[in-house]
């Protein structure tokens, strides 16, 4: 039997729980027979990488390169992969650029083999990073199988620290989080944003998130929500929304309750 998380209780104290386990238990997971054949073997062939059909080619290769960016379900979709790869991210018209999911053009981006940069391939401590996403991925993966929404927390914790880090705009930073389903779902949830909220304009959209984030966390810039401690906010409050929406009855002493015992 391989590796299963260990999550105990339900929602935020479940979260809490969660939280004071993950460093002894990602320690563990990667460690396990299934996780170091997979890491090894890229960490090993991650060099000699030149081309998109090197990737498509090698299922091993594949499934760290698509699970590091939580994308594990195409798997199966090498041609459509194979062309994401090849056409890169630079060219504006490229496959990568048209999807609405910017998980895709940060895959291209990484593995750079549109050949219009200095170099082809992988860097190492890109491939370092993707290890280590990998891990962090997979590990989100098995923990919702049986909690849905923790494997989105975990994803958030993880996805709001990338953009922080990155040297690009505030309204790009947003527009990314728009084009991250899981972590849109997050963010959505946590400022009671409904379903057909995504219909809206996209620039419509952007100002509708800054709004109900300065109303709801009273910062309104994405560089702001990622700072540790409003994070965790924006996580505690998808978490209990969450629960609202699966039909679980709260009243404001309930929430009260779990916050305590969290």
């Amino acid at each position: 039997m391989g590796f299963q998380p260990i999550v105990v209780g339900t929602g935020l104290v479940a979260w809490r729980n969660l939280q004071r386990t993950l460093p002894s238990q990602m320690e563990v997971f990667s460690n396990s027979a299934e996780q170091k054949r997979l890491t090894t073997h890229f960490e090993q062939k991650a060099g000699s990488l030149r081309s998109a059909e090197d990737v498509v080619a090698d299922r091993q290769i594949l499934s760290v390169a698509l699970g590091a960016y939580g994308l594990q379900d195409d798997l199966s979709n090498r041609f459509f992969v194979k062309r994401i790869l090849a056409e890169g991210a630079s060219d504006a018209d490229s496959l990568a650029n048209r999807m609405s999911d910017s998980r895709y053009k940060n895959l291209a981006t990484d593995f750079a083999f549109d050949g219009l940069g200095s170099f082809v391939g992988l860097l190492p401590s890109t491939a370092e990073e993707m290890i280590h996403n990998y891990r962090a991925q997979s590990f989100a993966v098995l923990v919702g199988e049986t909690r849905p929404n923790l494997r989105l927390a975990l994803n958030a914790e993880t996805e709001f620290q990338k953009l922080a880090d990155l040297d690009v705009s505030e309204d790009a930073k947003w527009f990314l989080v728009m084009g991250n389903p899981p972590l849109r779902s997050v963010l959505e949830t946590a400022l009671g944003l409904p379903a057909s909220f995504g219909q809206l304009d996209i620039d419509k959209q952007l100002e509708v998130f800054r709004d109900k984030s300065l109303s709801t966390f009273g910062v309104g810039e994405i560089d702001e929500l990622a700072s540790h401690g409003l994070s965790s906010d924006v996580i505690d409050r998808f978490l209990l929304r969450d629960q609202l929406k699966q039909g679980q009855s709260y009243s404001s002493q309930n929430i009260a309750l779990q916050l305590l015992s969290a």
